[in-house]
């Protein structure tokens, strides 16, 4: 593999520059006065920023875009070997690395690499912590798979010892990294069109916290099955948090829910009150993904002042429970959701904001993810009491393994729920605007685009 000299800066293309976690690396190479050039499908406000710093972008992805200044490409694995910018790059003897080993590579240049992990809530916590450590001046390097207001986009470049970045598990992305800090928030069965089976996941999980050096330190959510599996076989230091004060280092009692949906709690450590710790953000299942994170700051020595403050500050990130706006009364909300303890997750958080009926407007994502994991969707769809279905969003995926939102819809409707199925968001949106009252919450919600259907009905009012 191809190592960067950091001291000397070259030119670096990305194919895929546009990509949310492409981008905040090309962010930080271009602040170490590296030369940055990319290419993408189409234009964004990504790319458009890229463009208006001198960098110059090229759409769409062509072998015209290799150009012989250029000394290294670098391409995530969503691009196939038939890319013809990679191909070009190959027959011109450019050297190559994935975006995952470009992430490795930089975070080697920090003392302190905190790697944060798990199937879902990756964005959320790594946000937190980001919040946190703002709070507290710790002037940290960012790298976030959202858009986050305080630091204005999905990357921050501080001048600090400290590098966070989230850690994905898919195609073993994670395994190019070099952590001294990981976070492990949760191990379910998802990317099953990579991996064989939740072993294989687990596998790559225990794979990923072996990447600790014997000083480093793993924080694992204790509610994951044997979860001392994970790190039987290394020597790193072990801290946990989950909801079983037994297992935990961190726990929390006293929880208390808000108006909307928001908690509040007692933090515990080793069953002892530290403080009150109140979020901004809603759902149970924040209240354990900032466990992780006051456990990862306390790891760095931040005061608990700072982390509080830190914590009631964050309000979310763009496409987690996100309040768009209103329409004739109506609340719209965007999630992310697309894996069913996600969708659960989210529809609990529901069930404590004002509403009248809650509906779910799901599209669901990839055909394998959706035909491995059908029953699981249809249980967890059905905690809205009207759902709406979209196509499913093929993402990189080609074929439908015999799939689609039709099938979905029968699981759903033999649980007794209401369950509606429609083609286009046209549809979807006519359909809405029909049968939604005042009161009513609505939610859009997949990885996809559905959340353009929110933003189309927010245009209309009465």
């Amino acid at each position: 593999m191809y190592t960067i000299d950091f001291n000397c800066p070259i030119h670096i293309h990305f194919i895929g520059i546009g990509g949310i976690s492409m981008s905040g690396l090309a962010r930080i190479l271009l602040d170490r006065g590296f030369t940055v050039s990319g290419s993408d499908s189409t234009s964004s406000d990504l790319t458009n920023e890229f463009s208006r710093v001198g960098c110059h972008i090229s759409y769409p992805q062509s072998a015209s875009n290799i150009t012989n200044d250029i000394d290294l490409v670098v391409y995530t694995a969503a691009i196939h070997p038939d890319n013809p910018e990679l191909q070009a790059a190959v027959s011109a003897n450019i050297p190559t690395i994935t975006r995952a080993e470009l992430l490795g590579q930089i975070m080697s240049n920090y003392k302190i690499a905190l790697n944060i992990a798990g199937t879902h809530g990756k964005t959320t916590t790594t946000s937190m912590v980001t919040e946190i450590l703002l709070a507290a001046n710790a002037d940290p390097t960012i790298s976030v798979g959202g858009i986050l207001n305080s630091i204005g986009g999905n990357i921050r470049v501080g001048k600090s010892d400290i590098f966070v970045t989230e850690a994905c598990e898919y195609t073993n992305s994670f395994l190019s990294f070099n952590p001294t800090i990981n976070i492990i928030l949760n191990v379910k069965a998802d990317h099953l069109d990579f991996f064989k089976d939740i072993d294989d996941i687990r596998h790559s999980f225990k794979l990923f916290t072996e990447k600790l050096p014997q000083n480093g330190t793993l924080i694992i959510n204790s509610d994951i099955d044997d979860y001392s599996y994970f790190y039987k076989d290394t020597k790193c230091e072990v801290i946990t948090f989950g909801s079983n004060p037994e297992k935990s280092n961190y726990s929390a009692t006293n929880i208390a829910y808000d108006e909307y949906g928001c908690c509040s709690y007692t933090l515990m450590y080793n069953n002892d009150a530290l403080t009150e710790i109140k979020l901004s953000v809603p759902g149970l299942h924040n209240v354990y993904n900032s466990l992780s994170a006051i456990a990862a700051a306390r790891k760095l020595s931040v005061d608990l002042d700072a982390i509080k403050e830190g914590l009631a500050s964050f309000t979310g990130t763009n496409r987690r429970f996100e309040k768009k706006g209103e329409f004739n009364g109506i609340t719209v909300i965007d999630d992310y959701a697309h894996h069913p303890d996600e969708i659960t997750a989210t529809l609990k958080s529901a069930a404590h904001y004002p509403h009248n009926n809650v509906w779910t407007v799901f599209q669901p994502h990839t055909y394998s993810r959706t035909k491995s994991l059908l029953k699981e969707f249809a249980q967890a769809l059905s905690l809205s009491d009207k759902i709406v279905l979209a196509k499913i969003y093929p993402a990189r995926e080609t074929d439908d393994l015999g799939i689609s939102s039709a099938t979905l819809q029968e699981q759903i409707k033999a649980l007794g729920k209401e369950c509606y199925y429609y083609e286009s968001f046209e549809d979807i949106e006519k359909f809405l605007l029909k049968n939604c009252i005042n009161g009513d919450l609505l939610i859009t919600m997949g990885a996809g685009d559905v959340y353009k259907i929110g933003e189309s009905l927010l245009k209309h009012q009465l």
